[in-house]
């Protein structure tokens, strides 16, 4: 481990290479490189152990000089980087083994690991940064190989237009973090990580709270915050492990990561927590009500992904950015459990269709027990990792506001009732599924049980996370742990009993409130809404610069200067009679011209 702990580089230059020698290898070798691709995770993830230890170095080198001030680039590895790159490492490499069953037949194999292995050098180099310029340099290859995956397919329509869709949407909040950025050097003369949080409560009140909901702009963009939450659905046309990767490990969780690692800066600023506060809770109640009516087993997952981003926000919101931290752990155990249990899912049944399933558990049982583990620790229940994570949340936001606790406390009965409708239609009941359904391959089932584990055993982690964090250990309140259980129960009850027997009961709830259930299944229309709002005006207005703009004035000059050199050609050819006198005539008025010319200059 000390090669490790004294070269924390080789997070990023291990994944990097990796990704060379997959691409170079080609696909005569894939069935060798991507066992080799699944040496980027572990390297990260073997950083990150060493780094726990507190032995890891700190790298740095300066980068640019402007006005006597340097800015530097460079990465280290403290508790906080620590804990991410473990997560990363410990997912990344689930989601690798994995892949080798679930992309077996796929013809872009290379492609696919090769970017895996970069995604997590980007990722490594963004939570080890110890320089805003490094980070926002890693958060942005995140986002480039996120529009790479999440487009994999792009040959089919739908995956192309997602893939665009998550890179513009991101980009909207990353430009607000670029400006945070600019204000921050301005205002502190650096950079640097530690010198912008130790100069943070010395800053002007409205300069820190600009600053921070600058930043908090880029992290609700990355972690899918409601009103930028729009790309995460639409993400999922991406390969399923991909999903996994990018919805518990990486990309989503780069936004919890930024606030916590910025904390000092929110923390100057009460506004801030306020809107970050707010901002989360409501996307946990609003995402959780629109996961109740999805009909793909994936859609759901994804709306969940944004609803419990939204109480880690909450979390950061009420100043415990230590709760939030210990909740994205055992989210990224679970949530990717999850979603690797889902590709099972569909790799067994060639659906994603929750209403096309049913009885799963009879043909598929280490995929549903797995799955079942997940589902319980999503949605709260003692003792799996999610019932202490979630009440850590839940206690602290309780403390900081009684009215957003309330609200998460909804979102939670929500959560355990859709974790388990989902759970009820697709391994219990009936089989209703054309195609016969079987088991996976070890490769893929092997990860889950792994990550069953973990997500079963996570909770008891969180005094060793705290103080890993250099923070107070977290006691768990019964009062909040009572409530909590009592509402996980009551949202499980409900869907065991709505569902327990198929769609029959549901599609008559459906039937008499089909008009909130339209709604629902449409995201309450914010796509809509967006789409009306800045889509449409946009493309006009881009429509309109290039008729009026491109093609009537700039293609007109271009093509007039075309046009009048054709008509001087043609003028000067009639010119050309060969006739003497004509030719002496022209050089007698040229002479007699330019004459004129050198006398009236010269007077």
């Amino acid at each position: 481990m000390t090669l490790f702990a004294s070269n924390p580089w080789l997070a990023v230059v291990v994944p990097v290479l990796v990704g060379i020698i997959v691409a170079l290898a080609g696909k005569r070798a894939v069935g060798i490189t991507q066992w080799f691709a699944a040496l980027a995770p572990i390297s990260a993830g073997l950083v990150g152990l060493a780094g726990l230890s507190g032995q890891s170095v700190e790298l740095s080198t300066p980068w640019l000089m402007q006005a006597g001030n340097s800015i530097d680039t460079g990465i280290a590895v403290d508790g906080l980087s620590a804990i991410m790159l473990i997560v990363v490492g410990v997912v990344a490499t689930m989601v690798v083994v994995f892949s080798f069953g679930y992309m077996a037949h796929d013809e872009s194999r290379v492609r696919y690991f090769a970017l895996l292995a970069l995604f997590t050098a980007a990722m490594s180099l963004l939570v080890m940064s110890t320089s805003l310029v490094t980070l926002f340099i890693g958060w942005e290859l995140v986002g480039a190989c996120s529009y790479l995956l999440i487009g994999f397919w792009y040959r089919k329509a739908s995956a192309a237009k997602a893939a665009m869709k998550a890179f513009l949407t991101t980009r909207v909040g990353d430009v607000g973090m670029l400006v945070g950025l600019a204000l921050l050097w301005k205002t502190t003369g650096s950079l640097d990580i530690a010198t912008v949080t130790g100069a943070a409560p010395g800053l002007a009140a409205g300069t820190a709270t600009l600053a921070a909901l600058l930043l908090f702009m880029g992290a609700a963009g990355k972690s899918a915050q409601f009103p930028l939450h729009i790309w995460l659905p639409d993400a999922m046309e991406g390969p399923t492990p991909v999903s996994a990767l990018i919805h518990a490990a990486t990309m989503v969780a780069a936004g919890v990561f930024l606030v916590a690692r910025m904390w000092p800066v929110f923390d100057a600023s009460e506004t801030a927590r306020a809107v970050v506060l707010w901002t989360g809770t409501f996307t946990a109640i609003f995402a959780a009500t629109i996961a109740c009516v999805q009909t793909d087993i994936k859609k759901v997952l994804a709306y969940s992904t944004i609803s419990q981003l939204g109480f880690m926000f909450a979390a950061l919101g009420a100043g415990a950015w230590g709760a939030a931290m210990f909740h994205l752990v055992t989210h990224a155990a679970f949530k990717s459990l999850l979603f690797l249990g889902s590709g099972s899912v569909i790799h067994g049944t060639k659906t994603q269709d929750i209403r096309e399933m049913g009885g799963l558990a009879r043909f598929m049982p280490i995929t549903a027990a797995t799955w079942i583990v997940g589902a319980v620790a999503l949605a709260g229940v003692p003792p799996l990792s999610g019932f202490f994570s979630k009440d850590a949340v839940l206690a602290s936001v309780l403390h900081a506001s009684p009215a957003a606790a309330y609200v998460l406390f909804a979102a939670s009965l929500l959560t355990a009732f859709y974790a388990f409708r989902v759970t009820s239609l697709t391994f219990f009941g009936k089989v209703r599924g054309a195609t016969a359904a079987h088991e996976s391959p070890i490769s893929m089932t092997a990860p889950l049980v792994v990550l069953a584990v973990l997500a079963a055993s996570l909770g008891f982690m969180g005094n060793r996370i705290m103080d890993t964090l250099g923070l107070e250990p977290e006691v768990l309140s019964f009062a909040v742990a009572g409530v909590s259980v009592m509402v996980a129960v009551l949202g499980l009850c409900s869907a065991c009993a709505l569902y327990v027997n198929g769609l029959g009961q549901a599609t008559r709830l459906i039937e008499r409130f089909s008009a909130l259930h339209g709604l629902l299944l449409r995201g309450w229309g914010v796509d809509a809404l967006v789409h009306r709002v800045f889509v449409v005006p946009v493309v006009r207005f881009a429509g309109g610069l290039y008729v009026w703009i491109d093609r009537l004035i700039i293609d007109r000059a271009v093509e007039g200067v075309g046009t009048g050199s054709r008509f001087i050609g043609r003028v000067m050819a009639d010119l050309q009679s060969g006739e003497t006198d004509v030719y002496a005539s022209l050089a007698a008025v040229g002479f007699i011209v330019l004459m004129g010319i050198v006398l009236w200059i010269g007077r």
